[in-house]
């Protein structure tokens, strides 16, 4: 089945690339908030409009001039999301310049790659943390000629960008007009280098076209709007959180960035009182686990959840809610629903989950209680996006429709093949890699999926992550490790199985909730200690057991392993936005999944 394209509404603010974007934002939204930051010295949240904005991004952008960045030069930003990365990211588009977005919590050997892989001439970073990355490879990047520090750094040879702006203020207005005149929709805006689960990153190459497509599909279904107050905590090297700050500025949105610290996620959500809350599971799964934890009567919370779903069901159908229902939606609106609402800051008009899977469970949970929570799918390759839910429009369970002007059909083999303007150019430098993902003119996904009768799409698989076992049934390990993970004390699940006779998984705890757990029962504190008490394998076991019972024989999980710690970035497990890393994982313990085939 083919989805087909339609037109699609202009941009918000009538530009036709990125580099025209921000100039013509200040003016069409002046007045209103663009930024927002905590100090850290006061503890209060300052904002930046958008005449500030602006003028920020044009002196840093004819700071870049004054250094000698030409059109078409690549620049490295390798920084937290912060407010400096979108003055930065603007600035090096309206010199005529491409983005090489470097993540944050990369390696030196890492970051190296992305540098000399995109023949980066300069690279903006945060601070002597990511500086320190740059000096240890320093004498491997050989076009590189110019390093510029968002904070002051110890250094002669770095610039700070306080000096990159004062650079700018001597040169005429005309020079920054000039080089965002030249942009054209086929100007390469960015080089994405995708985190990837398997092997070295490809460098995606996107134009200004691919971007404002994309960003006029998304407009047009209304998913920001002016006024709009969005926090963001997502990395800015993701082509995700890059699209909802640039879709955030075209419209007039306000965008407030977190404190760099995943504990302060949901304090500063409550202290934001966001209208808009993009993420990535992992932080829906752990405020789902968290109220899930503390309620008192697991049954009684379930009935609050269905009746909360029955009722908005009704209600958006415009049906009269009998009395006898309303009074019990109030009433647990006031014990639960409310309170579960204030943990986004009690104004949330939509979140949009993406970039992993995540349980269906989950998103009625958050629909129940008021929070709506949509799913939406897409790629780097696709410039963040090509399907979405809608608040007019959605099923749980999927990943929602297409854009229009995106077209989208299911290959003999199940694979999801997508054709639109916003589909990128190709990976920078492999041609044999664009060849065999962008055929005919179809982007092929590498994700299994299909579409049903009302065009919306679901996706069931990876085509790498399906388990073939030994008696040949094939299984995704998706819906498995999603389950686990709905239980309070389990952080990750990584599902084994291939050429096996049986299923096994690899549990990790979550510190957070197992380490209170055990103080109040004795036990010790320390998680490797901890994952081999009976107590805490007889809670995961009863968390396989659920599991378990919802799966036939073949796709039951016969044995865990409880690891020594949780899975992170750091240890080169997982990717920026937290999806697990399948293949680095089952070589890494390759000694504890065996071990688990010698039981039987």
């Amino acid at each position: 089945m083919e989805v087909h394209a339609a037109t699609v509404r202009e941009a918000a603010t009538g530009s036709s690339n990125l580099a025209d974007l921000l100039p013509l934002a200040v003016t069409k939204h002046a007045g209103l908030p663009a930024q927002l930051y905590k100090d850290q010295a006061s503890g209060e949240w300052r904002e930046v409009s958008y005449e500030q904005l602006g003028e920020i991004v044009r002196e840093a952008s004819l700071g870049l001039q004054d250094i000698g960045i030409q059109p078409g030069d690549k620049v490295a930003i390798l920084a937290n999301t912060r407010p400096e990365w979108t003055y930065s990211d603007f600035a090096i588009l309206c010199a005529g310049a491409t983005v090489v977005p470097v993540y944050q919590t990369n390696s030196p050997e890492e970051c190296e790659y992305v540098i000399n892989h995109s023949e980066a001439r300069a690279v903006i970073l945060e601070d002597d943390e990511q500086l320190a990355k740059v000096r240890a490879v320093r004498d491997q990047l050989p076009k590189l000629e110019t390093i510029i520090s968002m904070e002051p750094v110890d250094a002669n040879d770095v610039i700070t960008f306080d000096a990159l702006r004062e650079r700018g203020r001597g040169r005429p207005e005309e020079d920054f007009e000039r080089r965002i005149a030249g942009v054209e929709g086929s100007t390469v805006a960015t080089y994405i280098y995708t985190s990837g689960t398997t092997g070295p990153p490809k460098g995606c190459v996107i134009d200004h076209a691919n971007w404002r497509s994309i960003l006029n599909m998304v407009q047009e279904q209304e998913t920001l709007v002016e006024r709009e107050r969005i926090y963001l905590f997502l990395p800015l090297a993701h082509a995700f959180a890059r699209l909802i700050q640039l879709g955030g500025i075209d419209v007039g949105a306000s965008i407030a960035y977190w404190e760099k610290d995943p504990a302060k996620i949901i304090p500063n959500l409550m202290e934001v009182k966001p209208s808009y809350f993009p993420s990535v599971p992992r932080i829906f799964e752990k405020i789902y686990a968290m109220a899930v934890g503390n309620a008192p009567d697991p049954a009684q919370m379930r009935q609050a959840i269905e009746l909360g779903i029955k009722v908005r069901q009704m209600q958006e159908r415009g049906e009269e809610v009998p009395e006898n229902l309303q009074k019990a939606f109030d009433a647990a609106d006031e014990q639960l629903y409310s309170s579960v609402r204030g943990l986004f800051g009690g104004n949330i008009k939509q979140a949009v989950t993406g970039a992993a899977p995540i349980a269906q469970e989950i998103l009625e949970f958050f629909y129940g209680c008021g929070v709506l929570v949509l799913e939406g799918w897409g790629m780097t390759e696709t410039s963040t996006a090509a399907t979405c839910n809608q608040p007019d429009a959605f099923r749980f369970g999927s990943v929602g429709r297409p854009f229009n002007g995106v077209e989208v059909k299911i290959a003999e083999d199940g694979e999801i093949l997508v054709r639109g303007d916003n589909i990128f150019r190709g990976y920078y430098k492999n041609e044999d890699a664009t060849a065999e993902t962008i055929v005919g003119g179809w982007l092929h996904t590498g994700d299994i999926g299909k579409i049903d009768d009302d065009g919306f799409l679901y996706i069931t698989g990876r085509k790498k992550d399906i388990i073939i076992t030994a008696g040949g049934k094939n299984i995704t390990p998706a819906n498995l490790e999603n389950w686990l993970k709905q239980n309070q004390f389990i952080s990750q699940a990584v599902v084994y199985g291939d050429r096996r006779p049986y299923l096994t998984v690899l549990i990790t705890l979550d510190p957070e909730e197992i380490v209170p757990w055990a103080k109040k029962q004795g036990l010790p504190t320390d998680v490797m200690q901890l994952r081999e008490t009976p107590e805490v394998r007889e809670l995961v076991q009863k968390a396989v057991d659920v599991v378990n019972e919802r799966v036939g024989p073949v796709e039951q999980l016969k044995y865990f392993t409880i690891l020594e710690h949780d899975l992170s970035q750091e240890t080169g497990e997982l990717t920026p936005t937290l999806k697990v890393k399948r293949n680095i994982v089952y070589d890494k313990y390759a000694g504890e999944l065996d071990a688990m085939y010698g039981k039987s």
